[in-house]
């Protein structure tokens, strides 16, 4: 097999050898000389276009030989146009293009631009690093724009996102954060480019100040540091433009759900040095538990300065504040009863039940220069700051339905420092064109936590199931007359700093019909509790070749060296992870790139993987296996790490438009993960909890043209479905028995130049839906709520 695929691209690239095409570049700037990104670039009458990159500047490749007429359009501008002649093996460089501002025609544009939804992105955001097309990367990436989160009336990192991207879900949580898996592992979670995963954390991303998602699977270690094996989500935030936005929005729905969001950027200073960007948010709400009303509130300012054409600085802040009531979404049950046993409303907490309090503080500052022509540099630094003081709540039961209820204080404090810098560039050797890329990133993460004091409030008598009887308990009172970071001697509860170093270059062979990408970074971890410093280089090799100028192979040989957070029963801490993953597959685009698909299949095999150390429970009181819980007959604090496991799959993802009103997302993937080496050869084949084995997804979406009489008129609908899942872990000999999963959402709307209604209804079908584990003695999920609506109306001024 492997001779095969190395025949077959050596074949597929001396064939591009002989072949006469050639290539077009380019930089569109405005009069100030600034450059404009996310220009729409297009050689008219054909399927050859593009986007301009942050830098703006544009490459298409595999032009016919012959003469074309060249467009630029960009939102507020005049279209410019050119002709242009494109010769054999040669890359046609155009002088820097100008487009001159036009506000008479700006209201015509945004017209035009609400008559569809976009639902791909050509371009990865600049956090990620690299200014190749995405449909043209030796990796599989799926980007969420904001246009599809919108659509789906998504304003949450746990109200769905997950559903657009094939093999990831989003498992129980606590309310506070969302853990989301992809192949079968955690997912870190990235905010313009740094990694801000903590083991409880960090606050679910709030959908208003997010410009688009991105879904990156495989390490990709050359461009964040330690990449997880299975992958990473970005959340790129919005930032200032030199073009007016200014919108507000309000929103009510089921469970007394109210929001209102505010979007406003712009120029401050005539010349267009001075940019600014805010969003604000406040929302209420309650559950379908009920009782459990809490608000969450959230500004986030942003600035550029444009020094001049080459330098610019841009500083973001976000401040989220919070509340919600951590563990109150679970439910208990004997396991004979079986999982939704229960009513889907059942609460395990009484209503005087204390809310969490949770404030999260995050600072960007990004500093762009540009060197010359082909070379720049950036340096970012960022800081985090996630501070909760609150409690969990947790229960033990037993085969008659008496539950033993105990809260638990969780205070947290986690604090992260963050810098990065690096150097990219274009060169050339002969006919061979390098991009280059190399930095040094760095990394200081702490975190604190108090849920060591417990209360149970069952002690009289026992809360039954079959005869809840609320009201009969106290709210509970901990000492927090110490600070949370001397609370446990003085130290972080975990907590660890990287540094690392890292080079990459992609070789771009026969006017970049083929693309070999080499990158190797060296990793140091540092890990609170031990002593020595764990240290590797980890290597990448890819390659994309371009088949046709819309269809794409790629390959892709990828490591990851990642810390772990947690303790063995020993008392020590964990060692980092080991991963490779091989992956390969196909891109093609249709319809001049509006609609994308890809296939790929993976392997990927991590060693020292942590996983629930069941042979040693904590009996009494005492943290059990999930923070900031107590369990008076056992629980599970430790972590043992397996041998190996590995997570094989396939995976599928189409998105985009098919006609200027039909717009679509679907997706499917296969994801299988076992342990394949142990010390203990049971365990070996066993299936690792965290994934479904199926998964498909599908949102489609329609909007009436101008020319119809329900013009301005849309609907959507779509469906999640699990088959063979799991979630969280599986006790009673590493068994789970949830059922299949599906969920029917849909939508309709209304809009015009000025204003959009839109009301989304989700789980249309009613169905009783929830995720859970066996524990072995008791099961315990958390149900979502029956069907339920929201309408939103936004005005855009």
């Amino acid at each position: 097999m492997k001779k095969l695929i190395i025949l077959s691209f050596v074949t597929l690239i001396s064939v591009f050898a002989n072949a006469q095409t050639g290539s077009l570049s380019g930089k569109i700037i405005s009069k100030n000389s600034y450059p404009i990104s996310y220009a729409n670039i297009q050689l008219n009458n054909t399927n050859y276009k593009t986007i301009t990159d942050g830098k703006g500047q544009f490459s298409i490749e595999n032009i016919k030989l012959g003469e074309y007429i060249l467009s630029v359009k960009f939102l507020g501008y005049k279209e410019y146009t050119s002709k242009v002649i494109i010769d054999p093996n040669e890359t046609t460089t155009l002088p820097a293009i100008v487009l001159i501002e036009n506000q008479e025609e700006l209201k015509e544009v945004v017209l035009e631009g609400h008559k569809q939804n976009k639902y791909t992105v050509e371009a990865p955001s600049n956090s990620l690093r690299i200014n190749t097309p995405i449909q043209k990367l030796a990796q599989n990436v799926q980007v969420l724009s904001s246009e599809l989160l919108a659509d789906q009336q998504t304003t949450n990192i746990m109200d769905g996102v997950t559903r657009n991207v094939s093999g990831v879900t989003m498992i129980e949580h606590w309310g506070n954060f969302a853990r989301i898996n992809m192949r079968g592992f955690r997912l870190p979670a990235f905010r313009n480019g740094f990694n801000f995963q903590d083991s409880w954390g960090p606050l679910s991303e709030d959908m208003n100040t997010v410009e688009r998602i991105e879904f990156v699977k495989g390490p990709a270690g050359f461009m964040m540091s330690a990449g997880e094996p299975g992958g990473f989500y970005n959340v790129v935030t919005k930032k200032p433009t030199a073009n007016k936005v200014a919108n507000i929005s309000v929103s009510a729905g089921s469970f007394d759900y109210l929001r209102t969001t505010i979007d406003l950027g712009g120029k401050l200073t005539e010349d267009g040095k001075l940019l600014y960007r805010f969003n604000g948010m406040f929302q209420t709400t309650d559950t379908h538990r009920g009782n459990e009303n809490t608000q969450r509130y959230g500004i986030a300012p942003a600035l550029t300065y444009n020094f001049s054409d080459k330098t610019s600085i841009t500083t973001e802040l976000n401040l989220q504040d919070a509340q919600s009531y951590l563990g109150s979404a679970y439910i208990f049950a004997p396991v004979g009863d079986g999982y939704g046993s229960l009513d889907r409303d059942f609460k395990f907490t009484d209503n005087n039940y204390p809310v969490t309090n949770i404030q999260e503080l995050t600072v960007f500052t990004n500093l762009k220069h540009q060197i010359s022509k082909n070379w720049s540099f950036e340096t970012k630094l960022a800081y985090l700051k996630y501070d909760q003081v609150g409690n969990s709540a947790w229960a033990s039961i037993t085969d008659t339905g008496d539950a033993s209820r105990s809260i638990s204080v969780w205070d947290a404090l986690s604090v992260g420092k963050y810098f990065q810098t690096y150097l990219s560039g274009q060169f050339h050797t002969g006919k061979i064109v390098h991009k280059v890329l190399g930095g040094f990133d760095f990394t200081d993460k702490n975190y604190w936590a108090d849920f060591n004091q417990s209360v149970s409030i069952d002690q009289n008598q026992p809360f039954n199931i079959y005869n809840p009887v609320y009201g009969n308990t106290d709210a509970p009172v901990f000492d927090r007359s110490i600070a949370l970071k001397y609370r446990n001697g003085g130290k972080p509860y975990n907590g660890y700093l990287v540094r690392s170093y890292y080079v990459q270059d992609e070789l771009g062979f026969f006017n970049d019909k083929a693309r070999l990408t080499l990158a190797g970074r060296y990793t140091e971890l540092v890990t609170n509790g031990k002593d020595e410093i764990d240290n590797k280089f980890t290597p990448r090799i890819g390659l994309s070749v371009d088949i046709l100028p819309t269809f794409t192979a790629y390959a892709m040989y990828d490591q990851a060296f990642t810390a772990q957070n947690g303790i063995t029963a020993n008392g020590d801490p964990l060692t980092p992870v080991d991963g490779v993953d091989i992956e390969g597959g196909v891109k093609k685009t249709f319809f001049g790139g509006k609609l994308k698909t890809s296939l790929g299949v993976y392997q990927i095999t991590k060693q020292n993987v942590a996983n629930t150390d069941y042979d040693n429970p904590l009996t009494g009181d005492g943290p059990d296996g999930i923070p900031g819980t107590a369990d008076d007959t056992e629980s599970f604090p430790y972590s043992v790490q397996l041998g190996e496991i590995q997570s094989k799959g396939v995976e599928f993802d189409m998105q985009g438009q098919i006609t200027p009103e039909l717009n679509v997302i679907l997706n499917y993937a296969n994801t299988n993960v076992e342990i394949t080496e142990d010390t203990d050869a049971t365990k070996v084949g066993q299936r690792i909890a965290g994934h479904a084995k199926h998964v498909t997804n599908a949102w489609v979406n329609y909007n009436f043209s101008k020319n119809s009489k329900l013009n301005g008129f849309g609907a959507s609908l779509g469906y999640q479905y699990q088959i063979d899942r799991s979630s969280w872990a599986w006790g009673a000999n590493n068994q789970t028995d949830l059922p299949d999963y599906f969920r029917l959402d849909g939508a309709i709307s209304w809009k015009n130049d000025k204003i959009k209604v839109q009301a989304n209804i989700n789980n249309l079908l009613n169905e009783y839906l929830y995720s859970g584990s066996n524990y072995g003695t008791y099961l315990y999920w958390q149900s979502e709520p029956g069907i339920n609506g929201r309408i939103t109306v936004s005005y855009t001024f």
